[in-house]
Formats: C-alpha cells, sequence, structure tokens
C-alpha cells in the first residue's frame, strides 16, 4: 500500500537531505516527494508518498521524530484531504491528430503552454488519478517527454471524504437515468 505522509520541517540547510538519508539507510523509497514552504515563514511541508504497511510508516515516523529539525508528521492517508499534482507533457501532435488531442485536452482540463508544427506542451493539474488517466489517453500519439511534481496534500477543514463525494455524484447520475 502508499502511504501519504505530510511532513513540517524548520526551513534550514541539510534538512531534505537528511530525512533522504533516513530512508536510503533502512532501504525505503520515496516514491513521490513535494517540498515547499509553509503557512509560517521559516516552515516548510514535505508532502511525500512511501510504500509499506502500517508498522513500516510508524517506525518511519519515529525515525523521522528523532531527526532535527522535523516539527510534524502527519500520515494523511486514510484522512479527507485534496490532493494534487502538476504534470508537463511534451507530445506529437501532427496535424492529422491535432484535433484528436486537443479533445482529451479539454476533457481534461489540461492548458496548451507551448505548440509548435509538429508538437505541443500539454500542463495538467489534478489529482494522481487524473494525471495516470490523461498520460495513459495520450501515450498512444507518442509521448517525447513529462515532469511530473510530487504529490501535494492538505486535510479538508469540511472533513467529507473525496471518496464520498464521488460516490453520492455517481449515486445521483445513476438515479437520473
Amino acid at each position: 500500500m502508499k502511504y501519504t505522509l505530510s511532513v513540517l520541517v524548520e526551513d534550514e540547510s541539510g534538512v531534505l537531505s537528511r530525512i533522504a538519508g533516513l530512508f536510503a539507510r533502512r532501504g525505503f523509497n520515496i516514491e513521490s516527494l513535494a517540498v515547499g514552504p509553509a503557512e509560517k515563514p521559516g516552515i516548510s511541508r514535505i508532502t511525500m508518498v512511501v510504500p509499506g504497511d502500517n508498522r513500516t510508516v510508524q517506525q518511519l515516523t519515529k525515525q523521522l521524530y528523532k531527526l532535527i529539525n522535523v516539527l510534524r508528521v502527519q500520515d494523511v492517508t486514510n484522512i479527507p484531504s485534496v490532493e494534487r499534482e502538476l504534470m508537463l507533457l511534451k507530445i506529437h501532435a501532427s496535424k492529422k491528430y491535432r484535433a484528436d488531442i486537443l479533445d482529451i485536452a479539454h476533457i481534461f482540463r489540461a492548458r496548451i503552454v507551448d505548440i509548435s508544427s509538429n508538437c505541443l506542451i500539454l500542463e495538467v493539474t489534478g489529482d494522481p488519478g487524473k494525471i495516470v488517466a490523461i498520460e495513459q489517453l495520450l501515450s498512444p500519439y507518442g509521448i517525447i517527454e513529462i515532469s511530473r511534481t510530487g504529490k501535494v496534500s492538505l486535510i479538508r477543514a469540511s472533513n467529507v471524504s473525496t471518496e464520498l463525494l464521488r460516490d453520492t455524484n455517481r449515486f445521483k447520475k445513476a438515479l437520473s437515468y
């Protein structure tokens, strides 16, 4: 299973290196990593996705708290939250297939940020499932390059689960047929 950890740290040089070293020494992989300033000056938020089980995450959390500059570690995997990623995708876009590609981009609300006679670059933001879905749909056209951020996540103040919202929307759609 994949776990999402939100780690608040003091914004000082070497913090990320010490965290990465901790994971490397214990043989744990970080699948996704995003780092940036948090709500208070001098504090950064690290959002990471790590594979493992509940025991592994508990062990990693204890080890992270032993590091200097780590202020708070929170497993947000099963907490209702908003998750987003950003992807830039450079794709072959010959005249023959350009309209099809643009239709897919429109459906996913992707923005065209660069265009040439034979390729274009799309900017896509959304939950990780959306990012994977558009990548799969566009791969037959010939992906040239991809650059993705790590997942960022904040706990929902409403405490409403995204899965609950999806299920409610599906139920409403089913009733309207």
